[in-house]
């Protein structure tokens, strides 16, 4: 049997795993799987919990959580406790850094509704604190700014009472435009990841 051509690169298409990592210059060198200890393995959603309540909730108002597009292996106990981190403008990041499992491609527009289904399902959760992060946008002059500030204007004005923390991407080299783009509706908390060194982010 003949093994099919590879398809064709698409850089519309949400690329994960091998797909995105295939293409960076990085040498992997091949190691023995080892066994994973019990203490490491986590259960997935339980229907006794709130798990595909909240898996429903995001999907009726189109949002994505890093919890999923990341594949964070803490998602069954975070979203069974009714907890998650929202992650707007999409799920495609404009990087295909490999020490991430957020799908890599072009990305589509900014949703304009996002704000505001975010706002919506904050309220319907009754949330007293929310996190919300983002995919890198490199493709937005602001890196996305503006959006985090109208994320945030929509949450306050349907949850005043919620506390807002957000998880920044670096806005590479675009940093002044975007602080000073984010002072028109500061967070409660600032926040920005510093998990590499910069040579690892592609």
């Amino acid at each position: 049997m003949d093994t099919p051509p590879p398809a064709a690169y698409d850089p519309s298409a949400k690329q994960k795993s091998q797909a995105k990592t295939s293409r960076i210059p990085i040498k992997v060198v091949p190691a023995e799987v080892l066994k994973k200890p019990d203490w490491i393995r986590v259960k997935a959603g339980s229907p006794s919990t709130r798990f595909y309540e909240i898996k429903q909730i995001l999907r009726e108002h189109q949002l994505h959580t890093v919890c999923e597009e990341a594949s964070c292996p803490n998602i069954g106990e975070c979203f069974g406790k009714g907890t998650a981190t929202f992650m707007i403008m999409g799920d495609k990041c404009t990087r295909r850094c490999p020490f991430c499992d957020v799908g890599h491609g072009r990305p589509d527009p900014l949703d304009a509704s996002e704000p505001l289904n975010l706002a919506k399902t904050i309220a319907a959760l009754k949330l007293k604190y929310v996190v919300i992060t983002s995919v890198d946008r490199d493709d937005l002059r602001d890196g996305g700014a503006g959006h985090f500030v109208e994320c945030i204007r929509q949450t306050r004005a349907l949850s005043p009472q919620t506390r807002i923390e957000v998880l920044v991407p670096d806005f590479r080299g675009r940093d002044d435009r975007a602080l000073a783009i984010l002072r028109e509706a500061p967070p409660d908390v600032m926040n920005h990841n510093l998990e590499t060194a910069p040579r690892l982010y592609k």
